[in-house]
């Protein structure tokens, strides 16, 4: 089978190595808008050959596109009007309404399949892609009821099977709403620190000797690429706005609890804090 891959980054990259890991037919089509990118991915195994979007999208039996979501939202209608006719069109993305709604406007929206893996580093390009990112995690799929039969059987077969996902079901509209606050709103948190942070060593060059693990577990997603994450903030834009409003709210009540010397309540705030141990203790069961 061959898969054209759009993008052969972090992303793309591992998506690829996972999946010719598991399937020795697999032949994967690069395409990158940056040559240097194709080179690499060629020379490290992610692709087997690289090609322009309309000849790796019309040789393709499945189209996977792992480029910044706002391209992805822009490009949809261009690849579904050149897709052949059987073929399956799907994408990477960590939005999802903005990009269904794009597809919604096709006559051919019922070959696309919505999808966002639950997996990532703080590192980005062809050389930071490896095999093992993607297997065993979560995989979203999204607004399937809109997808053809034939086109959401074989892209489950190749998350669930191929690569060894665990497939959860969501629409796009709610997918936006919970992945603001337990994934994008965390990338602003850790952005915001870096900077805070960065702005106080200007004038304290041994900061950073004080820093331990828990400074760098926490700015650990800082170093995150920023033609990654704006179209990701801005696409959605209504929802992480909302997320980062409250978090904001939190972070104001903590400091007027350490200005009034509120031992008591911050305690009682940090106690409250401690219940996320629950869920991800949960979490962590199940996997």
């Amino acid at each position: 089978m061959n898969i054209c891959v759009v993008g052969l980054g972090l992303i793309g990259g591992s998506f690829a190595l996972g999946l010719k890991a598991s399937d020795a037919s697999i032949r994967i089509i690069g395409v990158d808008n940056m040559p240097k990118n194709a080179e690499k991915a060629l020379a490290l195994g992610i692709a087997d050959e690289t090609a322009d979007l309309n000849s790796g999208v019309k040789n393709a039996k499945v189209t996977v596109l792992a480029i910044p979501v706002d391209k992805i939202e822009q490009v949809i209608p261009a690849i579904l009007d050149i897709l052949p006719p059987d073929a399956i069109l799907t994408d990477l993305g960590s939005t999802k309404e903005l990009i269904c709604k794009a597809a919604d406007q096709h006559v051919r929206r019922s070959r696309f399949v919505a999808a966002h893996p639950i997996s990532g580093t703080e590192w980005s390009g062809p050389e930071a892609a490896f095999k093992e990112l993607m297997p065993g995690k979560q995989m979203i799929l999204c607004d399937v009821e809109k997808s053809d039969t034939d086109a959401l059987s074989v892209i489950e077969d190749i998350f669930r099977y191929k690569i060894g996902m665990k497939i959860t079901y969501m629409n796009s509209v709610e997918h936006d709403r919970h992945i603001a606050y337990v994934s994008h709103l965390s990338h602003i948190s850790s952005f915001a620190l870096s900077t805070t942070v960065l702005d106080k060593e200007k004038d304290e060059e041994s900061i950073f000797k004080m820093a331990g693990s828990g400074f760098s577990s926490t700015v650990r997603l800082a170093k995150s690429s920023p033609q990654t994450w704006a179209p990701i903030f801005l696409h959605n834009l209504p929802n992480v706005s909302q997320a980062l409003g409250a978090y904001i709210e939190h972070l104001k009540r903590f400091k007027s609890l350490l200005d009034a010397r509120d031992e008591e309540g911050c305690k009682q705030l940090m106690e409250l804090a401690n219940e996320i141990k629950r869920p991800l203790h949960e979490i962590d069961r199940k996997h």
